[in-house]
């Protein structure tokens, strides 16, 4: 497993996390042996970043993974997450604080590495989306409280929303880390996009974080699941998945994912899968990249296709929109 430096942080991450979220579902909906396992087979494989949030289950990911990390005591990094709701804007401190306390104690942690806000951040606005003002000045100072409190190490956001508020925020230097969209559907967190690409256009965000030494961490590098290009779902994932900065909905992003099939006919890579996680890990856009799993073999082909390496030089010729070398 390869190990990358999580900006700022300082901590060394490796290249593929374990996300314990509703998509892939196993630490949702998995079996208590299943879930055990997964965790277990993860660190095995050298994995040591695992990534929930209150909202995955509501509540049932931080329950189950706090158990499965009591049952191992492993040395990882863990992060989390919390959405500020309308009700909660009159007290942001007070909000930020019970959720993390809530949080720790299903976790069963005394601190949580890397604590990301999740709502959509916008120019202006309330909750959805939370404007970038309430962001730097309510936020921001509120987290600040609870990593001197030693509750929380690390700040992070979610990067959804508008994609200019997005960039106001990373260049603040006010934030740690990002979660941002980053796959075959979507390359414009780290590539020059044509006008007219059908998706939302993140202006290389990825770029600005690195050069503010952000943390950045891959989400949605699977599409939800659409660029193994079916539609079939497993019995443990979700059972319909909303697109994210992508295609209006899950079987446009499947049709978009098929187009890609030369990139294995060509000889790529062995699969759209394989495809998609080596084109994520390729170049250093991306401090480390989330997968999500609805079963131990999920797990082993992920690890197997991120050990292949980066993508060989030529895929982005394979592509149906030209995506000029990003700039060193």
């Amino acid at each position: 497993m390869e190990y990358r430096v999580l900006g700022r942080t300082g901590l060394r991450v490796s290249a593929l996390a374990f996300g314990c979220g509703d998509v892939g579902g196993l630490m949702v909906r998995g079996a208590p042996a299943d879930r055990e396992r997964g965790v277990a087979r993860a660190i095995e494989l050298g994995i040591n970043y695992f990534d929930t949030a209150p909202s995955y289950g509501a509540g049932e990911s931080e329950k189950n993974l706090g158990q499965v990390l009591r049952a191992l005591r492993p040395s990882v990094i863990v992060g989390t997450k919390w959405r500020l709701a309308a009700p909660d804007l009159a007290d942001v401190p007070g909000a930020v604080t019970r959720s993390v306390e809530r949080s720790l104690g299903r976790l069963g942690l005394e601190r949580v590495d890397l604590f990301h806000l999740h709502n959509l951040i916008g120019r202006v606005g309330d909750e959805r989306p939370l404007g970038v003002a309430r962001v730097l000045d309510a936020v921001v100072p509120a987290v600040r409280r609870l990593q001197e409190q030693g509750k929380v190490r690390f700040l992070g956001v979610t990067a959804s929303g508008e994609t200019g508020a997005l960039h106001r925020v990373i260049a603040s230097g006010a934030v740690d880390t990002a979660q941002v969209v980053f796959n075959l559907l979507n390359p414009s967190g780290a590539y020059a996009v044509p006008v007219g690409f059908p998706a939302q256009d993140y202006d290389r965000l990825l770029v600005l974080a690195r050069e503010q030494d952000v943390g950045t961490i891959g989400i949605r590098v699977l599409a939800g699941g659409a660029l193994s290009g079916r539609m079939e779902r497993h019995p443990t994932a979700i059972p319909s998945v909303a697109p994210i900065a992508s295609g209006p909905d899950y079987a446009a992003d499947v049709a978009h994912a098929r187009d890609l099939e030369p990139l294995v006919a060509q000889g790529h890579a062995g699969s759209l899968v394989e495809a998609a996680l080596r084109f994520a890990i390729t170049g250093d856009a991306l401090s480390t990249v989330l997968i999500g799993c609805s079963d131990l073999s999920h797990l082993e082909q992920a690890v197997a296709a991120v050990d292949k390496g980066p993508l060989p030089p030529g895929w982005g010729q394979v592509l149906k929109y030209d995506i000029p070398p990003r700039a060193t």
